[in-house]
This record gives C-alpha cells, structure tokens and sequence, in this order.
C-alpha cells in the first residue's frame, strides 16, 4: 500500500451555477481551495473552451496557484501542450486516444522550454497502462473502476481490474464513481491515490484531503 495519496482534481467550471463569468470566479476559488489543501495535481480539463479562453483561464489559473502558499500544487492542461507551454504550467494530460508522452517531450523540448514535465494518461485497461509507462507517462488515470450514476453507458472496471492495471513501472490513479466510502479499497487494489471532479468540487476540500490522508 502507498504511504499516501496522491490527490488529483479534475475541474469542471460547467457544473457551477451562474453565468460565465460567476463560473470561472467560483473555479479560480475552488483551485485555490485544492492548492491550501494540498492536493497534489489539479487537470484543467474544460474541454468546451477555445485555445484562447482556455489559455486566459490557465493563466488566471497558474497566478492563483502561485498565490496560494507554500505547498506546491501541479497544474496539468488538457491535452493541450501549447497551452501549457504558453502559461508555464507544470504538464499535461492526454486523452487514451492522444498523441503520445514521446511527443509530448519533444514539443515541450521545441518550446525551449526547461523545466521538468509531468505527463498524465487516461487509461482504460491494463494495456493502454503498459503503453503509456513505456511511452515515458509521468502517471495514469484508470477509469473508471466504479459505477458512475450519470454515465450509464461506462462498464465499470471492478478493483480487480485496478489491481492488475497498478502492476506497472508509473503511478495509477482510480477514477470514476470514488468516494470517500470506497476510496480506501482502491488504494489496498495498489492505486497510488485517487482521481475526481465531484469529491472535490462539491466539497470542502481541506476535509476531504484530512479524511484521506488521515487513512492513507
């Protein structure tokens, strides 16, 4: 079992209430929630943006993290490594269908670009895995391991699934329908920690991280 979690929010500004402006204020406040907490990794995964929103809300995004206090909280665009580049945040996370974490370093090498990279993968079998450790992945996502009420359509991949998927070379997180109920299971399957939107969204982070860290 790890010593403890790893912690990952994935946003998703869409699931506030308010016009645009009142969504992206309450998901600035929400990652700097994630960032006192400590929360080790935050996905800005808003999907609907174009290249030049999304680089504006990273930017506001990076500034708020650089705010926030001495515990060092990465900040990971979605599939969008230009993005990335262009706001200095600390990597990226790419979709099981992406271009790989070998081409993801090369970019970030073109856009002279020192700093360390972290690459994040979503998975959805122990395969894709293997692929993405042996393509030079920082970590992977797996997903999703429980049912989720709201997407009928996932199967889910059960822990025993998980566990086969945590027998490799990079860190695994659990994703989809986790829970602070079920969350300690993923870790004993060998989940490094886990992955969410909700349990950190609509919640009071500081506690949800106390919860998990206190059991880890």
């Amino acid at each position: 079992m790890a010593e403890s979690w790893l912690l990952y929010y994935i946003t998703d500004r869409t699931a506030f209430p308010g016009d645009e402006s009142a969504r992206r204020r309450r998901l600035l406040e929400k990652i700097a929630e994630a960032a006192r907490a400590g929360v080790d990794y935050i996905q800005l995964r808003e999907k609907d943006l174009s290249s030049r929103e999304l680089e504006s809300l990273a930017r506001e995004a990076v500034r708020v993290l650089r705010e926030s206090g001495p515990l060092k909280t990465a900040l990971l665009i979605n599939s969008r490594t230009d993005v990335a580049l262009a706001v200095q945040a600390e990597g990226v996370h790419l979709r099981s269908d992406d271009i790989s974490p070998q081409e993801v370093r090369q970019i970030w090498k073109c856009g002279a670009s020192e700093r360390s990279l972290l690459i994040g993968v979503s998975c959805h079998s122990p395969a894709e895995i293997a692929q993405a450790a042996a393509n030079g992945a920082t970590f992977a996502v797996f997903a999703p391991v429980f049912e989720k009420k709201d997407t009928a359509t996932a199967r889910p991949a059960g822990l025993a699934n998980l566990q086969e998927a945590c027998d490799t070379t990079i860190p695994v997180l659990a994703l989809g329908g986790v829970n602070l109920f079920n969350a300690l299971s993923c870790l004993e399957a060998g989940a490094a920690g886990i992955a969410a939107i909700r349990l950190f969204q609509e919640n009071d982070i500081a506690k949800i991280v106390q919860h998990l860290r206190d059991r880890s």
